[in-house]
């Protein structure tokens, strides 16, 4: 007969799916818990993690149970077996009457739990022993514990009674794509790949893919759309995973033939989010259901917990939100990184502008860097030593690899000084320019970060400005002298390129009515993406707080901005004087001093305006609203 065991660290939730799996197989339940020798349940009791030699004779009994159980009706059993070695022990039958059945979960959902679980002598610092010591099957079913009994017991049960058809099917094994199908497997959602086949140009893709991982999951691997489509269980769920553009049209028009009512495609590229909620609406007119999930973390984030925006309607959430929120990081609290955005295309706006304030981020780290480097005459390593100390404060994932990259050498060279100096850009950085000027939005800081990768890009032409203009970049201090005034430019910087972006999103919600919650948005943005910070953690509550505000009108943020400011102005300043261009530590300056000032220059604009072309105006001396034209003296 048939022994199913259930392992995975303490907190998953062995003995309760145990339980029930029993019951629904109508087999004994047993935890192996209950056969650990006392002197073994008093060490865990008080905090001591068990040795090896404490386990033998634990797993010596368990083992010659689990053989009479085998012999006899079968059994459930509950049991860690965290290593590979225990469950070889274990092993007292033939490996065909043992069914593992690996229970998972990111070791912050698993602490949360278990600090909330009451009379258990399990205590929760003996986790980190666990999750350090545990040692991944690379058989049996794995199956994610974060969503409801009720989930995990289907999809224990449909493993068990083999199933065929996958509840998600992929499209696209590019980087980002064959990292987020690893992800998917190894949290225990069954999925199909698929992957075209296009002679001398994408080969054998999908089952290149699935052998190169078979020690992780048995992938059903396919290059025909109409096989792949007819692999996934109905209504299907299809996430593609390919370049945005007329790529996304082209892969949904060879898909339709194939699809039925109701069956949901999500795309969870970078595509623009005017095409989302034109394919939504298309796609809508013949029964299929379209939405548009933001994905961000690059290749790792993919592979271990992105942060995802999905956005579209709430049949389109409920269906897949569950799978998403499996996938995702996992915040502080170990909450998803991954909530339900809101209608149509707000999940790729909300991506592009988190693309958008990427931008400006990098940007303000390679000013920060450029400066040191040929302004103070600092060597990498000195840089890096520098934002190493920065970002015990900052928590910044950008600032961290800028560390790591700092680093880098190639032979006895520094790589950052081979790398050629024109940057690339894949074209959302200048979508939230265009979608700042549609709804009338400053957005200076992301704005300047992508005009100064365009103006990289023309390294030819700069080297000839050069000879032209001569060099007028001179060393003006020291690493020592400048480091704690430009963080604190960098840090007012920083403060006030979210603050743009958040204006843009808050402007988009309205005009949009897509009613975001942006203290929900920067929740999913503290893990999982590249624009993790502690500024992004802060803002939870700042954004809770004033929703509908600038964030600089936040008084904490105000406070914080007026310290930094006078650091902005002066490292500005001294850059420009010294040949040292600043576009986002500029743009930022020039933002915050256009938005404190009660009077700006705009009063000559509109007389321009009314003088040349009758455009009408506003007087300070009359109500807002009323318009006046002058008959200009023509000198």
């Amino acid at each position: 007969m048939q022994v199913y065991i259930v392992m995975g660290v303490s907190g998953v939730g062995k003995t309760t799916i145990g339980r029930l799996l029993a019951e629904e197989l109508n087999l004994p339940f047993y935890d192996a818990d209950d056969f650990h020798p006392s002197i073994n349940r008093e060490k865990m009791k008080n905090g001591i993690a068990l040795e090896d030699s404490d386990r033998k004779e634990w797993l010596e009994s368990l083992a010659s149970k689990i053989s009479e159980w085998e012999k006899g009706e079968g059994a459930v059993l509950a049991c860690s077996a965290l290593k590979e070695k225990y469950r070889v022990q274990l092993q007292s039958v033939p490996k065909e009457h043992i069914t593992w059945i690996f229970l998972h979960s990111e070791y912050e959902v698993i602490h949360k739990r278990l600090s909330a679980r009451k009379d258990h002598y399990f205590k929760p610092e003996l986790l980190k022993s666990q999750f350090d010591t545990l040692e991944m099957p690379k058989y049996g079913f794995h199956i994610n514990v974060d969503g409801s009994v009720e989930e995990i017991m289907a999809s224990i049960m449909a493993k068990i009674k083999g199933s065929s058809k996958a509840p998600v099917g992929l499209i696209g094994l590019g980087v980002m794509g064959k990292s987020l199908a690893i992800n998917l497997a190894t949290k225990g959602v069954d999925v199909s790949v698929f992957n075209r086949h296009v002679e001398e140009l994408e080969v054998d893709i999908a089952k290149n893919f699935a052998t190169e991982n078979k020690s992780i999951y048995d992938f059903p691997w396919f290059d025909n759309m109409e096989k792949f489509v007819k692999s996934l269980e109905r209504p299907r769920n299809m996430i593609l995973m390919v370049n945005a553009g007329p790529a996304v049209d082209m892969v949904i028009e060879s898909l339709l033939p194939f699809l039925e009512e109701d069956d949901l495609i999500i795309d969870g590229g970078n595509s623009h989010y005017k095409d989302t909620i034109r394919r939504e609406k298309e796609l809508k007119e013949k029964g299929i259901i379209f939405m548009g999930a933001g994905i961000s973390g690059g290749e790792e984030g993919a592979r271990k917990g992105p942060s995802i925006m999905p956005g579209g309607s709430d049949q389109a959430y409920s269906r897949v939100g569950g799978t998403l929120e499996t996938i995702a990081a996992k915040d502080k609290n170990g909450d998803p990184c991954c909530t339900h955005v809101g209608p149509n295309g707000a999940g790729h706006f909300v991506k592009m502008l988190h693309n958008g304030i990427e931008y400006g981020e990098m940007q303000l780290i390679a000013e920060a860097y450029h400066l040191m480097r040929f302004g103070a005459k600092a060597k990498p390593e000195e840089i890096a030593a520098v934002f190493e100390n920065w970002n015990r404060e900052m928590k910044s994932f950008l600032l961290e690899i800028s560390v790591d990259i700092l680093r880098e050498m190639e032979g006895d060279a520094f790589l950052i000084d081979k790398i050629l100096d024109a940057a690339k850009q894949k074209g959302t950085g200048g979508w939230s320019t265009n979608a700042a000027l549609e709804l009338g939005v400053p957005l200076d800081t992301i704005t300047a970060a992508v005009l100064a990768r365009n103006i990289s890009g023309r390294k030819a032409e700069r080297q000839k400005a050069m000879e032209i203009y001569g060099n007028s970049q001179k060393q003006f201090t020291t690493v020592e002298e400048i480091s704690n005034e430009l963080f604190k430019a960098y840090k007012a910087g920083s403060i006030i390129n979210h603050a743009v972006g958040f204006d843009l999103l808050l402007e988009a919600s309205s005009a949009y009515n897509w009613n975001l919650n942006l203290s929900g948005i920067a929740r999913i943005w503290t893990n999982g993406c590249i624009i993790r910070s502690q500024l992004m953690q802060d803002l939870i509550d700042v954004l809770r707080d004033t929703p509908s505000e600038n964030l600089l009108m936040n008084e904490k943020i105000s406070n914080n901005i007026q310290d930094y400011q006078p650091h902005l102005s002066k490292i500005v300043g001294k850059a420009l004087n010294s040949g040292f261009p600043m576009p986002v530590m500029s743009s930022a300056i020039n933002y915050l001093h256009n938005f404190t000032s009660a009077q700006s220059s705009a009063n000559m604009i509109q007389a321009q305006r009314d003088f040349f072309g009758a455009h009408t105006y506003e007087r300070t001396d009359k109500p807002r609203g009323e318009f006046f034209h002058t008959e200009w003296l023509d000198n």
